[in-house]
């Protein structure tokens, strides 16, 4: 008697049509970069015109398909519109993102603001444009943090934002899961880009990174991107409305 074997469900993306706000460098490039090398027609948005031009003229480059433009996600109604103009959409990569710490009894009103602005307000309407369209079904992607489910020293409103982020998508997964939506997010810890080389250059906050790592290095944008891609593609089909944890075991204890 011969058996069937099942097949693992493909990470391919060929046909695919994604959106990566904030995609122009760091973790958001990755992520594009990712989505790309799959096969999907990948466009990303940033706010300064000259970085999403390099960013694009890198994938295509590569041979990737790419396009882009010039965004502030903030701005819901640009950024509505910008959706809408994309057609549907398959796949929504958020990693728009902003911090500034301080200290919980020093923090700013209009840092607040700023932070809630882009990391709560513009990421839950951002899901909102890209699910209106997805017909077919498609996959939402949240670059939260691991920051979204645990507290550190003076980042309470970044802490805060990304919590926000990880009860809304919960939310979002059950009401669209019968559209065939799925709706997660990616934690990565910290991570080297040119956003965290402050971090990383004070040695008593490297030494509290390398303490809370369980792993025996610093994270890159390369940790980010296989998971990204799972989220993205068929292999994560039965995969809602749940976090994967890039944080090296920081949440383990």
């Amino acid at each position: 008697m011969s058996l069937t074997l099942p097949r693992t469900p493909s990470f391919f993306l060929a046909g695919k049509r994604a959106f990566v706000p904030g995609g122009s460098r760091g973790i958001g490039l990755g992520c594009a970069t990712a989505l790309a090398e799959a096969g999907a027609h990948v466009t990303i948005a940033a706010r300064s015109d000259g970085q999403v031009a390099a960013a694009v003229d890198a994938l295509r480059a590569a041979g990737f398909k790419a396009d882009g433009l010039a965004l502030d996600v903030t701005d819901l109604a640009a950024t509505e519109a910008a959706v809408a103009a994309m057609g549907p959409l398959d796949i929504l990569c958020n990693s728009a993102g902003l911090a500034r710490h301080t200290p919980a009894l020093e923090t700013a009103a209009e840092d607040f603001d700023a932070v809630s602005n882009l990391n709560t307000r513009a990421a839950y309407f951002l899901a909102q444009y890209a699910a209106r369209g997805m017909d077919r079904g498609g996959s939402i992607i949240q670059i939260s943090s691991q920051m979204g489910h645990v507290g550190g020293p003076d980042r309470a409103v970044y802490c805060g934002t990304k919590h926000a982020v990880e009860g809304f998508t919960k939310a979002m997964a059950i009401e669209w899961g019968p559209r065939n939506i799925r709706v997660n997010t990616v934690c990565p810890t910290f991570v080297q880009t040119d956003l965290t080389a402050a971090t990383f250059d004070d040695p008593d906050k490297l030494a509290w990174v390398e303490s809370r790592i369980k792993l025996p290095r610093i994270s890159t944008v390369e940790d980010v991107m296989g998971a990204v891609l799972f989220l993205a593609s068929d292999a994560s089909a039965m995969v809602t409305g749940t976090s994967i944890l890039v944080d090296g075991g920081w949440t383990a204890d």
